[in-house]
């Protein structure tokens, strides 16, 4: 490989505040499982974003505060109603199911994106003992598609299954990213907008690892402490991980993380729409860039950039930019691809 990948955002290293940060903490002792001052100036940073009421819980990785989020909220018998594109009925391997005992009800969608309608088909089967109880949404902000739902399109999900007695769960690991791409705030998009349980992601925005499980009903979260722990997420030595949140939430550098991925994106998308043979399959809306080119080209660029193929079948392929991609970095690429279009022509 010649440059920078474009495969994921968790290919990135640790952004240079974080590192220092992780460094600073290691001093002297603190106390474990989450009793010391980082672990709770961290917390303190984000009530400072969406006021006392919540409860936030660090675990390690996106899976965790996914599963252990939903198991929270959930009996054996429930349902969780998601978009077939979910990274917790594609790419978790069967954990939400495992851990919740919970059957998942997939959403086919064109974008990634959930609607009341779609949701709506799955409520035939309340009541109905031979059914699973549908009891949880759980959407992705931004989807697996790389796309953004609008503050009006989540709050029409929420008004929904509130009015139909369900939570809405949020996947938030590139949650920063839809953040800047509609240019509002953490608490518009999760707490104003209804949402029940947010997995708000660290480890694709420059973080070493680490996510925030944040309750906006202190109620909902009686029982996570114990679940956490059988989860085998209570990290003893935390400091380390919520003293990264602390370096991420200062000086807003989780959003300046988050634009200039979404920038570079836009920057690939503008000069991927220069060349011909490749045709951009959606605009994209935040740090992820989808395109149908030629498929044997793919191996070829793949020789010298890590990325995946998103589609087999229609030879799409996805670009994922990150907090440290710079334009230096998509001119390359481009020029990679232009080199390769031309060598095979």
């Amino acid at each position: 490989m010649i440059g920078k990948s474009f495969a994921s955002d968790n290919y990135a290293g640790i952004h240079p505040h974080i590192l220092k940060a992780i460094h600073d903490a290691n001093e002297g002792h603190a106390q474990a499982y989450g009793n010391d001052r980082y672990t709770q100036d961290a917390i303190a940073l984000f009530k400072q974003h969406l006021g006392q009421t919540i409860d936030v819980y660090f675990v390690c990785n996106g899976t965790a505060a996914n599963v252990l989020s939903l198991n929270t909220l959930l009996k054996s018998h429930q349902a969780i109603i998601c978009a077939d594109s979910a990274h917790i009925n594609v790419d978790e391997c069967g954990s939400a199911e495992k851990y919740t005992g919970c059957k998942l009800l997939t959403v086919a969608t064109k974008d990634g994106k959930l609607t009341v309608e779609g949701i709506a088909h799955y409520l035939t089967l309340r009541g109905n003992q031979h059914k699973v109880q549908p009891k949880l949404i759980s959407i992705s902000q931004s989807t697996e598609s790389g796309t953004v739902y609008t503050l009006e399109e989540i709050k029409q999900i929420t008004d929904f299954a509130h009015a139909n007695n369900l939570f809405v769960h949020m996947d938030g690991s590139r949650l920063s990213n839809a953040i800047v791409s509609l240019n509002t705030n953490l608490a518009a998009m999760t707490k104003e907008a209804g949402i029940d349980v947010l997995s708000f992601g660290g480890t694709k925005n420059g973080m070493m690892m680490g996510e925030a499980v944040i309750f906006f009903n202190k109620e909902l979260a009686e029982d996570f402490p114990y679940i956490r722990k059988q989860g085998m997420q209570l990290i003893s030595k935390m400091r380390f991980i919520s003293t990264q949140f602390i370096a991420l939430l200062k000086d807003d550098l989780w959003l300046k993380n988050a634009r200039q991925a979404n920038a570079m994106a836009q920057l690939l998308a503008n000069e991927i729409k220069k060349i011909p043979a490749i045709k951009l399959s959606q605009e994209p809306q935040a740090n992820a860039v989808f395109a149908c080119l030629d498929p044997k080209l793919i191996p070829l660029l793949q020789e010298k950039y890590y990325f995946y193929i998103w589609n087999e079948t229609l030879s799409e392929v996805r670009w994922m930019t990150s907090w440290d991609t710079t334009a230096e970095d998509i001119q390359n690429f481009v020029a990679c691809i232009k080199q390769t279009l031309q060598s095979h022509s």
